[in-house]
């Protein structure tokens, strides 16, 4: 289970920054929130992925540390 997390964490990690650096036009077409020809950035999906990847980190790390009692 902690490793699932993790990786996890990490591919919403990469979104975030996908997300956060790439303007809307210029997001692949599988990825939510792709606009043909849009400037825009969402930011706010950016956040929400870094808040995801943060929990998953998180959940990561304490069940790790419950298994190793």
């Amino acid at each position: 289970m902690p490793l699932i997390a993790a990786i996890l964490g990490v591919v919403f990690l990469a979104l975030a920054v996908l997300y956060g650096l790439t303007p809307a036009g210029s997001l692949p077409g599988f990825v939510p929130g792709f606009e043909a020809g849009s400037d825009h950035v969402h930011l706010t999906h950016a956040l929400v992925s870094l808040i995801v990847a943060l929990v998953l980190f998180a959940l990561a790390w304490f069940q790790r540390a419950r298994d190793e009692f």
